[in-house]
């Protein structure tokens, strides 16, 4: 098999490749003077297995782009199969109408690479597993759950826990979270007046004195979890610490995190980290490298992927 990487998260693909003892296939993705995207493949790839390494992370525009141009390239290279490894999926949260004449751009993106010539799709974490059904070739969506559940045991052993949903939207995460780490559930009962704005109403459930972990998939400007932290504090919780499949943290995210009452933040590098993400004092990131690199492994070697959660 080969591994080309494209440029949203060379890091993490270099990682995967380290992992699976390949070195990355020679590639080279660049602009023209006016931004047009070229890309050339510098080795030959007929008749390979093919896995693409990329986020559609910002610039979404541009790395959707770098994702589509190089699976033509590899589908007119000849290669046997082509997999797009993208461990963020831009457009996920657009994965339904929100009202009248508005688009389903999840639905578009999906067709794009399709068409570009992927034979298949390996994610992580879809913001609505619906999105599987967007495509008609094969998707698999990894969790990052298990190394969630691992680092909490570790981070907060023998503390009083309480797992957090930031909204009812993400009560089957947290709760499937709870169940595994055998403590209880809190749900935070939130109005959103407008995109990128939230009021946090309630907190259902007794969290006076626990140690409150917020789980999400996707955490961007960071309002709705510093608010959630903020009213997990005020109603009497010992601290307040979030696990994040999707660190976008967009504009001032990563300085609103560091002013709120979150005692850690933790994501994953399924988008590359920024230099503020890296200097924050309460932002960390854990690696999805080898979660990927096995997933990789079996689609190659035709060996089931979802055995990996049992």
């Amino acid at each position: 098999m080969k591994i080309v990487a494209c440029n949203s998260n060379r890091p993490l693909a270099e990682a995967v490749a380290a992992a699976l003892e390949l070195p990355l296939t020679r590639a080279s993705v660049r602009r023209f003077a006016d931004m047009e995207i070229f890309v050339e493949i510098h080795e030959n790839v007929r008749g390979e297995d093919v896995f693409v390494v990329q986020s559609t992370s910002f610039p979404a525009n541009d790395n959707l782009m770098e994702l589509l141009i190089t699976l033509d390239a590899l589908r007119r290279g000849s290669a046997r199969r082509v997999t797009a490894v993208i461990p963020y999926f831009g457009y996920a949260r657009q994965d339904r109408k929100t009202g009248p004449r508005t688009p389903i751009s999840a639905k578009l993106v999906a067709n794009l690479i399709t068409e570009a010539g992927a034979n298949r799709v390996l994610t992580l974490d879809l913001h609505a597993g619906q999105i599987q059904g967007f495509f008609d070739i094969p998707v698999d969506n990894l969790y990052a759950a298990p190394l969630f559940l691992r680092d909490i045991r570790e981070r907060y052993q023998g503390r009083d826990l309480m797992i957090v949903s930031p909204d009812v939207g993400g009560v089957l995460r947290a709760r499937a979270i709870a169940t595994r780490l055998n403590c209880d559930l809190a749900i935070i009962d939130k109005r959103r007046e407008r995109a990128g704005v939230s009021e946090v109403m309630n907190v259902i459930g007794e969290v006076e004195g626990r140690d409150c972990i917020l789980v999400d998939d996707i955490v961007d400007s960071g309002g709705t979890l510093c608010n959630a932290a903020a009213a997990l504090i005020a109603q009497g919780a010992r601290s307040a610490s979030v696990y994040v499949t999707h660190g976008v943290l967009s504009g001032g995210a990563v300085a609103r995190v560091a002013s709120s009452p979150i005692e850690m933040l933790t994501i994953t590098d399924s988008i590359a980290a920024t230099e503020a993400v890296r200097l924050a004092h309460n932002v960390r990131q854990l690696t999805i490298a080898p979660l990927l690199a096995e997933a990789i492994r079996r689609i190659s070697d035709e060996s089931s992927v979802s055995s990996l959660f049992d």
